[in-house]
């Protein structure tokens, strides 16, 4: 049995099946996948992702730390604002990939992925040698529910934020729902319009219930594991443990667009980022569809022109397209480009598929 979250009760009282992830007891689905993937493309959907951990980082020396752990520069952001970062080693490659809000001058909220959780916080504490900076793990006193769609924004209305309280996009506010404190910022794992809410565990389940209340009118569904991961997917949002993980770096994952040129503090791994940047790397992540009739899933072997060229990080159905998609990395000495014809080994049997661009939807985020 894994961690429960502070909704796991409620997820039973909708009839979810439970499944293990990251060392959490979290809901897969409700009714079925596909319906809940749809919903969150065409309405709205509740997620409840009190499995991620929050991490505050204050103190004098707090941008200074933050710039030695991360490719991005902290320095430029501005009050309140977000920005997707990369916990990166010596060697370039990640430990986790983070969101990382400004809440004040010295004050920054860390999200960190669920599994990683205990690893980021000792990794922080390794890192923070003797920097004037408090580093404190909250993860266990807060609950994150993820509100996601187009229709997202109109029931915060209902619940009583209207639009020009609403944060912008990848931007966090600190406001009051119904009475309850909550961190309101518009961000989310799906490629779709919407917020995510961080409230203390004591109000987690009325604002859960308000919520719910102000979504009727556009059928809010409770989301699952299994449309959260279709969604992102389809987004060709990478998921640490699949896409990332401590043998990547962030160049190979095709992040090069996250990190800055003029960034002049050194930070772990720089060297070889910078130089992966200049000369290239041994491999890269691709996207592509299936272009015969099978189920591309992590791990499988991608070849091309009959020699093994790579492997599947991330694949499945996307409902949105009614096609079979994927990720993975390949050896870029074989110069696969757009377009090109590769084979995934399924059940020992190659099956074709085309590359093509990520994402493989149109993004909705409201900029």
């Amino acid at each position: 049995m894994g961690k429960k979250t502070v909704f796991y009760e409620k997820h039973k009282q909708l009839g979810a099946k439970i499944v293990e992830f990251g060392g959490w007891d979290m809901p897969v689905q409700y009714s079925s996948i596909i319906a809940e993937h749809k919903a969150v493309r065409n309405s709205a959907g509740l997620f409840d992702v009190s499995h991620m951990g929050q991490v505050f980082v204050s103190g004098n020396d707090a941008l200074k730390f933050l710039q030695k752990i991360v490719p991005q520069d902290i320095s430029k952001l501005a009050l309140h604002k977000a920005i997707y970062c990369q916990l990166t080693m010596k060697n370039g490659a990640l430990v986790d990939d983070l969101i990382i809000y400004r809440l004040d001058e010295k004050k920054y909220l860390i999200i960190v992925n669920a599994s990683n959780i205990d690893k980021d916080y000792g990794w922080f504490v390794k890192n923070k040698n003797e920097l004037d900076v408090s580093i404190e793990n909250k993860s266990d006193e807060y609950a994150m529910i993820a509100l996601q769609g187009p229709n997202a924004y109109k029931i915060l209305i209902n619940a009583g934020i209207q639009v020009n309280d609403q944060p912008e996009f990848f931007t966090i506010k600190e406001l009051s729902l119904k009475n309850i404190p909550v961190y309101l910022s518009r961000t989310g794992y799906t490629g779709e319009d919407g917020f995510e809410l961080i409230v203390k565990n004591e109000y987690a389940l009325k604002l859960w219930d308000i919520l719910f209340e102000a979504g009727e009118e556009y059928n809010l569904l409770p989301i699952g594991l299994g449309a959260r991961d279709s969604l992102r997917l389809e987004a060709a949002l990478m998921l640490y443990g699949n896409d990332l993980n401590e043998n990547t770096t962030p160049v190979e994952a095709g992040l090069k667009w996250s990190i800055p040129s003029d960034k002049e503090e050194d930070y772990n791994g720089k060297a070889i980022i910078t130089e992966q940047i200049k000369s290239g790397t041994d491999k890269k992540l691709i996207g592509f569809e299936m272009t015969e009739r099978a189920i591309p899933r992590h791990e499988y072997e991608i070849y091309y022109k009959g020699e093994p060229a790579g492997v599947v990080t991330s694949g499945g159905y996307a409902p949105t397209l009614g096609k079979n998609i994927g990720m993975g990395y390949v050896d870029t000495k074989y110069n696969i480009t757009l377009d090109s014809e590769i084979q995934i080994m399924v059940r020992n049997k190659l099956y074709k598929a085309k590359v093509v661009k990520r994402p493989f939807v149109h993004k909705h985020y409201k900029k």
